[in-house]
């Protein structure tokens, strides 16, 4: 009788696929679940060494007269250094015992995948939200309103968050307009700008005809992560991972904050991107699963986002 235990699948070969199979459901769930990540400039530094990266940016010139007989003007450098420190190092793991694998349905790593996705990509919103307070001058504080100087209200886009003051306004047309207005002024480019809303903000605009019918021209781009429309050119996300601003004034204890935001704002830097592994453990006789990202953020340009805040109801 012929022997086939040369070509048997075997657990350590059928093992090659299972690493795989978990990283994949892993990376769908991630992608999925981004909004504010996918709104920014992305470098990729997967796979080199260094913990800095240094981005020169060079400042605009001007253009001279030229005089006849004379020679052409040089236009003077000024040219600066933006450094992204790559110090984020986030993980998801789980043990599974083998007693809860045998028991359990195929449904349990589906969840486990997702589960992963979801709070990697939380993360990773989370941290990039909070740079939103260092746009128009302003300094990374924290979540208490106070950090919070730079910010606008929702109402006129105009008036300064003053935090315990509780001054914050419902996001209106006119807030809309006037945060376009400064993002014009500075010489923001129009193209890429997204309008990024916490959801108690989506309220308003879905009952705003101007927003509805502005929404009816969007293209076939409309199934981006967290989009629901566009107003005035300005693609319009919702994000659950939109900061909050924490104050005492006006019988409120937090607002929400959101931003109006060019993607040269702010740079998100991977050198290690999502990747899923796992092993068996027999002191615990189960697998151990394990996910995880290694990145950095920073501020490319300053005057390229407005946050603005609005009140939590």
């Amino acid at each position: 009788m012929a022997s086939y235990t040369a070509d048997m699948v075997t657990t350590t070969i059928a093992g090659n696929f299972i690493p795989e199979l978990w990283s994949d459901e892993v990376i769908g769930a991630y992608k999925s679940n981004l909004v504010i990540a996918n709104l920014v400039t992305r470098l990729n530094h997967k796979g080199k060494k260094g913990d800095r990266i240094h981005i020169p940016v060079p400042s605009r010139g001007s253009a001279s007269v030229k005089a006849a007989n004379s020679q052409v003007t040089l236009s003077a450098a000024t040219n600066s250094v933006i450094t992204v420190v790559i110090d984020q190092h986030y993980e998801y793991s789980k043990l599974i015992e083998d007693i809860a694998e045998v028991q359990s349905l195929a449904s349990m790593r589906k969840f486990y995948t997702d589960d992963a996705g979801y709070a990697l990509s939380t993360q990773i919103d989370t941290k990039l939200g909070t740079l939103w307070e260092a746009l128009q001058g302003g300094t990374v504080g924290g979540d208490n309103a106070a950090s919070w100087e730079t910010a606008v209200i929702g109402g006129d886009g105009t008036t300064l968050y003053t935090g315990d003051s509780a001054n914050s306004t419902a996001l209106a047309d006119a807030g809309v307009r006037g945060m376009i207005l400064k993002l014009d002024n500075a010489d923001v480019p129009m193209d890429n700008r997204s309008l990024i809303i916490p959801p108690v903000a989506a309220s308003y605009l879905l009952a705003t005809s101007r927003f509805t019918e502005q929404q009816m021209i969007g293209s076939g781009d409309a199934i981006k992560t967290g989009k629901i429309g566009m107003i005035y050119g300005c693609d319009v996300f919702v994000s659950s991972n939109c900061p909050t601003a924490t104050g005492t004034g006006g019988g409120r204890d937090t607002d929400r904050v959101g931003c109006l935001l060019h993607k040269d704002a702010l740079v998100l830097a991977e050198q290690v991107g999502v990747r899923s592994q796992t092993q068996y453990k027999q002191e615990y006789l189960g697998d151990l699963f394990t996910s995880d990202t290694i990145y950095g953020v920073g501020e490319l340009r300053n005057d390229a986002g407005i946050a603005f805040v609005v009140p939590v109801s």
